[in-house]
This record gives structure tokens, C-alpha cells and sequence, in this order.
């Protein structure tokens, strides 16, 4: 065979000689726009489906012309990998027009750097909180069960995404739940959650990363500065418009940069925290012991709140940070108010600059669920791509309207408790019952009992936080302020 013939497969046994050769193979439609394999020079045969089509047309010679009804070299049984792939993965042809799937370049290193960046974030600061109720023993223990437990329904997430025996790709949490439990138990239970959990933490980021701009600007400018600082809203305002200019980034591989310096960022001032503190030592009248409430009820709603922090904190996402954090800012605020007057001004400050970059760098990855289900129903009536300008739009105007949400309803933290509760099951126990209902395990067996026993817990545990969520609300009440950020 000559180096430039075409590669074709053949008949084991000679065909009759009045048999017309068969049509040339080709692919699904659904495939030749597949974002993953529309770009790749292995489809420069049939780029369009048409070629395939006029060539099928076409009248055949007397005597079958070997390279004219030639396979492609990708689709031969002496193919690559890439042939089994071709025939075994579906892939919906609007993913290409959206931004979390519009780019399949990806690999392991950007989902590290996304991880790192919304999982070890702003959301670590708040759980040594929960060891003041805990304390080092039992915070440590359930600490780690927490974590066990997330990463057990992480992987069960990654082998659900691509299904072996329909070759269905599942590039979005919605899509799995839809096609386990149907679109009515999918928009009833997991749509508000999903859709909370994306806008409320970016309504989080933009509170916290506007006062921890004022601080930055109280530490560096120092007691003596004459300048007069921005209110809280503008420093809110500075913030978003930061956020909404890095937002303009097309899809999720493109902040893969923005990720890893956030995730950097955010290794680095968790570390400096806790370096800062054990250089300092034990501050003085201040007692290190767990904290016990006066009452029974009090005391058990508040190991109840303990947990919640701790599994809120594991779920990828910040809503911890508005369930009671102390009213002057939690830990970053803690730090500067204990050891603002023996630390540097400089650690002081890289601290503050580096939480605000991490929250700048975290909006991206949690707006990106919304810009990407604004977008899928746009192209929807479309039939086409968002142009640049509609996308920009779309996106400036989500972000604007966080920020209007933070400074209109500041005592939005109020319910994140009780709706925290609701979206609990999305991470802890929604993936255990997804598994069990498309793998279809072994009654009684040990995976079988394993998912069932986490989901099972799982539910248990939001119905409990649901409870404490609403006791809170109730005992502490409402302080109602329209438009008065604090």
C-alpha cells in the first residue's frame, strides 16, 4: 500500500458481482457539531453533512473507484481510540454555543485551579467558628468525615457524567438530575438551589470583597489618613465593576488563569492567618475553651449550627459566610482587631488584597452557571451563538444585579440558614440517590446500602438544619433595612 492511499476496510468474503457497493459510512449529525470534535483536523472530510450527503449522491463508476467510497481514516476498524468515542458519546450540539462546554480544552490542572479557588476560600475562614462549639476533638472528627463524605459524592458525580451504556454526556448538574429524576422532581427540588447557590454566593462575594476593600484601604492608608473613603455601597461598586470586567472572559477554561491566582491567593492568606496567630501566642483574657450556651435548646441549636458550618464549608460554595458571622466580620476582621497593633501593616494588608482577589477570582466560577443558563435560552429561540455584545450585556447586567440584591436587601443572611438547609442535598445526598437509580446496584449490598444510608443521612440532616434555620430567624428576629448596608 502506497504511503498516500487511503486506509478502507474490506469484506471478509468477496461480495456477488451484481451487489451495489455500500453507501459510505458516516457519522450522526449530532456528531460532526460536537464542541469536542468540531475543531479537530480529523474532520476535515466531513466538516458539513452535506459532504457526506453529495457524495452518497453521486453515480457509482462501473468499476467501484477504491478511493471514492474509501471510509474516513478516523472511522476504520485500524483507527484510533477516536472511532469508539465517536460512536459511543452524544453530545448536544449547543454545547458549543455555551460558555461552561463552548471550550473542550480543558484538563486536570484547571479543574485543580478551580476547585482550589472556590472550595479553599473565603468559606475556611469561618470554620474555626465551628470548633468554638465543637471544640479540637470533635471539630477534627467531623471535619473529616465531611470531607470523606463530599469527595465520595464528588466521584460518584465524575462516574455519572458520561454514561457507558447510552454514551449521554452530562456536562451540567441540571442535566444528571433531569435525566434521573425527571424534569418536574428536577425544577421542583434542584433548579432554586442550584440557582441560589450560584447568584446568592456571588451576592456573598460582593459584600465581603467591598468590606474587605474599606479594611484594605483603613490598613494601608492608617490611622492618620486624611483622605476621605468611599462609602460602603461604592466600595460594593468598585468591587462589581471588577468582577463584571473580568466576567467578559468567553467560557470556564478561559479563567483557568484567573482561578489559579485566585487559588493561590487564597492557599496564601489562610495560611498567613493562622501564621500570624500562632506567632503571637495566646492572647490574654481570652479563653480558649469550647463555648456552652445557658440552655439545653441553645446548646443544641448551636451544635447544630457548628455542623452546618462545616458542611457548608465542604460544598463549594460561601453561603456559610452569611450564616451569624460575628457582626464585626468574622476572622479576617478578628486578626486585624487582635493583632492589628503588634503585626505589620504590610502582612496586614497582602492579607485583605489577597481575600478580594480570591473573591473576585470565585465570582467567575460561580456566575458562570448563570451565564451559562442565560445564554442556553437565548440560543434556544436563536438557533445560533450569543454575539459578543448580547453576552456582554447579559453578563454586566447580571452583576449589577447582585450588586443592586447586596445593597437593597442587606439582611439577606437572615434566611441563608434555613435556605442553606434546602440546598444541602445537591452535594450530600441528590448524587447517592442519582447512582443508585442509573447504576441499579444489588439490593442489599454493600454500595447498595452505602448510597442509600448517605442519601437517607443526608436528607435528615437538611430537614434538621431547616428546623434550626427557622429557630434562628425566629429568636433572633429581622432587623428589616432596605438599602442600609452596613
Amino acid at each position: 500500500m502506497g504511503e498516500g492511499d487511503e486506509v478502507s476496510s474490506a469484506p471478509m468474503t468477496p461480495r456477488p458481482a451484481g451487489t451495489s457497493p455500500r453507501p459510505p459510512i458516516s457519522c450522526p449529525p449530532s456528531q460532526f457539531h460536537s464542541p469536542s470534535l468540531s475543531r479537530s483536523p480529523l474532520l476535515s472530510f466531513a466538516d458539513h453533512p452535506e459532504n457526506a450527503i453529495t457524495n452518497a449522491n453521486k453515480t457509482p463508476n462501473k468499476t467501484p473507484n477504491r478511493s471514492r467510497f474509501s471510509t474516513p481514516r478516523f472511522i476504520t476498524p485500524l483507527g484510533s481510540p477516536l472511532r469508539k468515542a465517536l460512536h459511543m458519546t452524544k453530545l448536544d450540539p449547543q454545547d458549543a454555543w455555551l460558555p461552561i462546554t463552548e471550550s473542550r480544552n480543558g484538563n486536570a490542572f484547571y479543574a485543580a485551579f478551580h476547585t482550589l479557588c472556590s472550595g479553599i476560600g473565603i468559606q475556611a475562614l469561618i470554620l474555626p467558628v465551628a470548633f468554638t462549639t465543637l471544640g479540637w476533638s470533635w471539630g477534627v472528627i467531623c471535619l473529616t468525615l465531611a470531607f470523606i463524605w463530599q469527595l465520595y459524592t464528588l466521584y460518584l458525580l465524575v462516574q455519572l457524567h458520561e454514561s457507558p451504556e447510552t454514551g449521554i454526556r452530562h456536562s451540567r448538574y441540571m442535566q444528571l438530575s433531569s435525566a434521573t429524576f425527571g424534569e418536574k422532581v428536577t425544577n421542583c427540588l434542584v433548579a432554586f438551589p442550584i440557582m441560589y447557590l450560584s447568584g446568592g454566593t456571588c451576592v456573598a462575594l460582593i459584600v465581603i470583597g467591598g468590606s474587605t476593600m474599606r479594611s484594605f484601604f483603613t490598613t494601608v492608608c492608617g490611622a492618620d489618613c486624611t483622605v476621605h473613603p468611599p462609602t460602603i455601597v461604592e466600595w460594593y461598586l468598585i468591587f462589581t465593576c471588577a468582577a463584571v470586567l473580568l466576567s467578559q472572559l468567553p467560557n470556564l477554561n478561559s479563567i483557568a488563569g484567573v482561578s489559579l491566582v485566585g487559588a493561590i491567593t487564597a492557599l496564601g492568606y489562610c495560611t498567613m492567618i493562622w501564621v500570624v496567630s500562632v506567632d503571637k501566642g495566646r492572647i490574654p483574657n481570652v479563653s480558649y475553651n469550647p463555648v456552652r450556651a445557658s440552655t439545653q435548646i441553645a446548646r443544641t441549636f448551636d451544635l447544630l449550627n457548628a455542623l452546618g458550618i462545616i458542611a457548608f464549608a465542604f460544598r463549594g460554595h460561601n453561603l456559610i459566610l452569611e450564616i451569624q458571622i460575628p457582626p464585626d466580620g468574622g476572622m479576617l476582621v478578628a486578626v486585624i482587631q487582635f493583632h492589628g497593633d503588634n503585626t505589620s501593616q504590610a502582612i496586614l494588608g497582602l492579607i485583605s488584597l489577597f481575600v478580594i482577589i480570591n473573591a473576585v477570582s470565585s465570582f467567575q466560577i460561580y456566575g458562570m452557571q448563570m451565564f451559562d443558563d442565560m445564554e442556553s435560552k437565548i440560543t434556544i429561540r436563536m438557533k445560533k451563538p450569543c454575539p459578543w455584545w448580547l453576552r456582554a450585556i447579559l453578563r454586566a447586567m447580571f452583576g449589577y444585579g447582585c450588586f443592586f440584591v447586596a445593597v437593597a436587601i442587606p439582611f439577606l443572611g437572615s434566611f441563608a440558614g434555613l435556605i442553606g438547609g434546602i440546598a444541602l442535598p445537591v452535594t450530600l445526598a441528590y448524587p447517592c440517590f442519582m447512582w443508585l437509580k442509573i447504576k441499579k446496584p444489588k439490593v442489599y449490598s454493600p454500595v447498595w446500602c452505602l448510597n442509600w444510608g448517605l442519601g437517607v443521612l443526608g436528607m435528615c440532616l437538611s430537614g434538621i438544619l431547616i428546623v434550626a434555620g427557622l429557630y434562628v430567624v425566629i429568636d433572633t428576629g429581622i432587623q428589616v433595612s432596605f438599602f442600609k448596608p452596613h
